[in-house]
């Protein structure tokens, strides 16, 4: 068994236990505000989806799959293209996760959205299945994997492993077999499928790898449900098991922190959304500059010397010194900080390119900023000294670990980054009916509409 359990409990058939529980999962007992954060989710997803289908990576994903060929089955977003479920879950995967514009949840330390719509939205639009089973689904995904997220706890993480690659193929696993309708036992198989396929290494980041991290693992998972439902085998306790995923990938394993008010408490409501297109390790620090720019007045020519505090979590996740790309840019604290310093629109996609994180003015000003370990931040904490050359210091401390409370205003906000995200994609006209439809998608009898409107 797993051996660094934080506290007696017993672990016998966890992951069947948690399988039962997704597959009991129904529209009419899911709550309503989790309901209402997994449209967010959809909405924010699929809007990030289509403006990465621009991206390099998505062009030769897309290409890719096409040259392979196989049967229409799903749509792939913003590509003109109907392919596989399989391979649609795979580039819509890594598409959705190109900018780095994606959802979050700090429970299982990664992006719970960009594993499990894809996979979901492929295998509805296949089977001809309609909004409420999509939107069950989807929580049931993300539930899945922010139980798994709890109780292989930060040490996976801080190990290397990219949870959204991991934890995440869990989440596309279960959301998977709650559309087809398995039972626990063969959920629980799909989940053993799932976890020998669970990988992505936080190396990675800075790197097409890690959105593509994402994509395997909405398409693993899609693949371990689609297997398990045709009686392909697998053990059903691959998270407690002797040399299971615990076992071999934390060393901080929780069991009771998977079970924890299993079926009262939900996980949804707790994802949050980006409105800056970086790594959401650097959203604190963005907040912290902008708010000390507005509040002061500063003029970056003054400053002598900025220090940001971040818990280590973060010294290893988004911390790059000196990028050189875009990509390396979403990652890097100076970078993000300095730009919100400048006045620099953070949440603007254009932003993240070769030649801005080289302009000479952001360069300056980066290179002015220390970021170092203060183990009394949270995970998504920063604290900010701005050091003025006539000698006054201005300091703050921000946090972006809650959720929004009022949910019409993350509703609004949602939509506009989507029509800003999807409009140069698919026209706005179209962009428009798509925000109406996710708005009403209980009511669709299949997913159609939506797949034909985000096909670009």
């Amino acid at each position: 068994m797993p051996q660094a359990a934080t506290a007696a409990f017993d672990d016998t058939d966890l992951t069947l236990r948690l399988a039962a529980h997704g597959m009991g999962l129904t529209f009419e007992s899911l709550p309503r505000e989790t309901i209402e954060v997994a449209r967010h989710c959809l909405i924010d997803w699929l809007g990030v989806t289509l403006a990465g289908s621009r991206e390099p990576l998505a062009e030769i994903m897309r290409a890719e799959a096409l040259e392979e060929g196989g049967a229409s089955q799903a749509t792939i977003l913003g590509g003109g293209a109907m392919t596989s479920v399989i391979q649609a879950a795979l580039v819509n995967g890594a598409t959705g996760h190109a900018l780095d514009y994606d959802d979050v949840n700090l429970t299982m330390i990664g992006h719970p959205t960009a594993a499990v719509a894809p996979a979901i939205l492929a295998l509805a639009e296949k089977n001809g299945l309609g909004g409420k089973a999509l939107l069950t689904a989807l929580v049931t995904g993300i539930e899945t994997e922010c139980r798994v997220g709890a109780m292989m706890n930060e040490a996976h993480y801080n190990a290397g492993w990219h949870a959204t690659g991991t934890v995440g193929s869990f989440g596309a696993a279960a959301g998977a077999a709650s559309l087809l309708g398995l039972d626990a036992e063969a959920c629980a198989r799909a989940l053993g499928i799932a976890g020998t396929q669970a990988a992505g290494l936080k190396a990675m980041f800075g790197t097409m790898c890690k959105p593509f991290h994402a994509g395997k693992a909405a398409s693993n998972g899609l693949y371990a449900a689609m297997l398990s439902s045709r009686g392909f085998e697998s053990r059903t306790d691959v998270l407690e098991c002797e040399q299971g995923f615990a076992d071999t990938q934390t060393t901080d394993y929780d069991p009771a922190a998977a079970m924890d008010q299993l079926g009262t408490k939900f996980h949804t409501p707790n994802v949050l959304f980006k409105y800056h297109a970086a790594c959401y390790g650097t959203h604190a620090v963005i907040e912290a500059a902008a708010s000390l720019k507005r509040a002061h007045n500063i003029d970056p020519a003054n400053v002598e010397k900025i220090e940001i505090g971040v818990r280590d979590t973060l010294l290893k996740m988004c911390n790059i010194q000196e990028p050189v790309t875009g990509l390396e840019g979403k990652f890097s604290m100076r970078f993000t900080a300095a730009m919100a310093l400048l006045g620099e629109n953070t949440g603007l996609i254009a932003n993240y390119n070769e030649i801005k994180v080289q302009e000479a003015e952001i360069v300056n000003l980066r290179d002015r900023i220390k970021v170092v370990n203060n183990k009394d931040m949270g995970k998504a904490e920063a604290a900010m000294s701005i050091s003025m050359k006539d000698g006054s210091v201005h300091q703050i401390r921000t946090d972006v670990e809650t959720p929004d409370s009022d949910l019409d205003r993350q509703w609004s906000r949602l939509s506009a980054k989507f029509l800003d995200m999807a409009g140069p994609v698919i026209g706005d006209a179209k962009a428009a009916r798509v925000v109406e439809l996710v708005a009403g998608l209980e009511n669709a009898a299949d997913l159609n509409e939506v797949t034909a409107l985000c096909k670009g």
